[in-house]
């Protein structure tokens, strides 16, 4: 059986990251896609059909997950039409603006009887998988700091949505999602959550800095974001009472998608050796120090998942109360700013 599948939205993240995957794994076929670029569409996936309105592509009874890669603040209005009309739906980070829109989708997916899912896909960036096989092996003793960076340099604000005012604009959405799904994941629902959020650029609008501080029992989650970082630190640190581990450099998988990389090709989802993080531990009394080797990232296991959940009824890849915890972070950092204190997680 072939999966029929519909997207709307062909920007960055219909064309860069969904596309690409869906055509390199033989479950799927993209049906149709929704876009006011025809043209770009064609380029790419030259036999699906192209359609100007969300209604057209949900009417068609052949399409069976529907993909939404449109902006931040249409993904509660395009989730929920797909969900009344029998999808299974997969939505873009961040699944929505509010905690309240999450809860109300995963409602009526269990109502409707359809899969719901968001595509929190640094779940496998290399970098995260070896962070995660590194704190399952105990090498680092009991935790103390997990802090993860995800800085850029980019001095001029730019005439995008992303960076213009409205609901789910910023990068406490774009990029902070990415960082809180990860967290929330290893270590599940914090005890409390400071935040010191800002536009840091001359003339910004939107949210272009965060710093998250993470409040667990026997240890501190710290996630930062910038804009204005000509020179990167560490992406991930990691401190624990036996050793140390730090990483730099980013998961390469996004620049190989837009170099028109496909899963499978060599030298996908790897790094190079110069990227590989450095350990710092102790082993039978003995300082060791050295080099890990980057688990290879793998973004197609995601939609692999999927396929998994539809046809055999397994679990969908992210499950839509992960993804709606990660919007009541942002929540919770919000108010943290807003109050200028420490906020408990209910």
């Amino acid at each position: 059986m072939t999966i029929q599948v519909g997207i709307i939205g062909y920007g960055l993240s219909g064309s860069t990251f969904h596309a690409p995957l869906l055509t390199s794994i033989p479950d799927y076929r993209i049906r149709a896609v929704v876009s006011s670029n025809p043209d770009k569409v064609r380029k790419d996936l030259p036999s699906t059909k192209v359609v100007s309105h969300v209604d057209e592509l949900l009417q068609d009874e052949e399409i069976a997950v529907v993909v939404v890669a449109s902006p931040n603040a249409t993904h509660f209005e395009y989730a929920q039409k797909a969900i009344e009309a029998g999808k299974h739906v997969v939505v873009e980070k961040p699944f929505t603006v509010t905690s309240e829109e999450a809860d109300t989708l995963i409602r009526l997916a269990q109502e409707k009887g359809v899969l719901l899912t968001v595509y929190h896909n640094r779940r496998w960036d290399n970098d995260f998988l070896t962070v995660r096989n590194l704190l399952e092996t105990g090498a680092l003793g009991k935790l103390s700091v997990y802090q993860v960076h995800h800085n850029r340099y980019r001095p001029l604000v730019q005439q995008r949505w992303k960076e213009q005012q409205g609901p789910g604009a910023g990068e406490l959405y774009n990029l902070g999602s990415h960082l809180i799904d990860q967290a929330l994941f290893l270590f599940g629902k914090p005890k409390t959550v400071w935040a010191d959020i800002r536009a840091e650029r001359e003339g910004s609008e939107v949210t272009d800095y965060f710093h998250l501080v993470f409040g667990y029992e026997k240890y501190r989650v710290i996630l930062h974001s910038g804009s204005l970082v000509r020179q990167a630190g560490p992406r991930f640190e990691l401190h624990g009472d036996k050793g140390s581990f730090l990483k730099y450099g980013q998961d390469p998988q996004e620049s190989q998608l837009k170099q028109g990389m496909h899963p499978g090709d060599s030298g996908w989802g790897e790094d190079q050796p110069d990227q590989y993080g450095e350990l710092a531990t102790e082993l039978s009394g003995l300082a060791v120090q050295g080099e890990i080797e980057t688990l290879p990232g793998r973004y197609q296991a995601f939609y692999q998942g999927l396929a998994e959940a539809i046809l055999e009824g397994s679990e969908v890849p992210v499950k839509p109360e992960d993804a709606r915890d990660t919007i009541s972070m942002i929540e919770y950092a919000i108010e943290s700013h807003r109050k200028g204190s420490i906020i408990t997680v209910s």
